[in-house]
């Protein structure tokens, strides 16, 4: 295992095993972004044990870092590259990056997000609204945009990150809730433009989920998960592996027919 280039390679000692769970993503190429954390790299580390190689983007160059060892030390196959994912240029490199590494794009988790303060459209400022819309929306738009021209020739697949606050309404979190929504639109629009070039994109929207970001809306905003568990019939939030899992599955080729889908994935609370 090579540490501190960016890159973690695989260099199993005499009798070892590799720690891949299966080969739901066997030999497949895939982006995330927003992999430094959360659901991301839960996703990152779950994709690789399933057998794909995974590149991991995100602006924290450590956690980036920390992750892709983590991955490389369970066996897997994982680099990495830091980029600002509202970036448009820096979008275009981490696909150019993927490519240049393992030479295809087969697959890509669409992510990284940011949150802003809980509170009503009332009290938004212009600065979190840009921002929000920047990273969550527009680096999702501009992400598709680069994977399905990566894809053109070779086909692929697609999911991005949604929430569950694009499906019902979202009072204390509307600029974010609109922005996934725009997400939920981007998808489908796309996933019928592309699926002739046998690209297949799907969302996922994920409930209330164990992350980071999460600690940060209930320090904000105390209860927060408390009230938000209570709306779910499982009775608990998500671990962001559970949410990993569904991305992995809609990556796989045993959703070969499954495409402009936005999935919920929230423990049964109605939508």
């Amino acid at each position: 295992m090579v540490r501190g280039t960016g890159r973690a390679c695989l260099f199993p000692a005499a009798g070892s095993r590799l720690a891949v769970m299966s080969t739901l993503l066997n030999d497949k190429v895939i982006l995330v972004t927003g992999a430094s954390r959360g659901i991301g790299a839960a996703a990152a580390r779950l994709f690789a044990a399933e057998g794909a190689t995974v590149v991991l983007a995100s602006r924290g160059s450590a956690a980036l870092g920390e992750v892709t060892n983590q991955i490389a030390d369970a066996g897997g196959h994982a680099s990495y590259v830091v980029a600002d994912l509202g970036v448009v240029a820096d979008i275009d490199r981490a696909v150019a990056t993927t490519i240049e590494r393992h030479g295809r794009l087969d697959g890509a988790f669409n992510n990284a997000g940011v949150s802003i303060p809980p509170g009503p459209v009332g009290d938004t400022s212009e600065e979190h609204f840009d921002l929000v819309n920047r990273v969550n929306y527009k680096g999702v738009y501009f992400a598709v945009a680069a994977q399905v021209r990566a894809m053109a020739e070779t086909g692929g697949a697609i999911v991005n990150c949604s929430s569950i606050g694009a499906l019902v309404a979202n009072p204390a979190l509307p600029a974010y809730g609109a922005a996934k929504r725009a997400v939920n639109s981007l998808t489908a629009s796309a996933a019928v433009e592309y699926a002739g070039q046998g690209i297949r994109i799907n969302a996922i929207a994920p409930g209330l989920t164990l992350t980071e970001m999460v600690a940060d809306w209930e320090r904000a905003s105390p209860g927060t998960i408390e009230q938000g568990t209570a709306a779910i019939p499982m009775k608990r939030p998500a671990r962001p592996e559970e949410i990993a899992q569904a991305a992995a599955w809609l990556l796989s080729d045993r959703a070969s027919f499954v495409t402009g889908v936005v999935l919920p994935v929230t423990g049964g609370q109605a939508i």
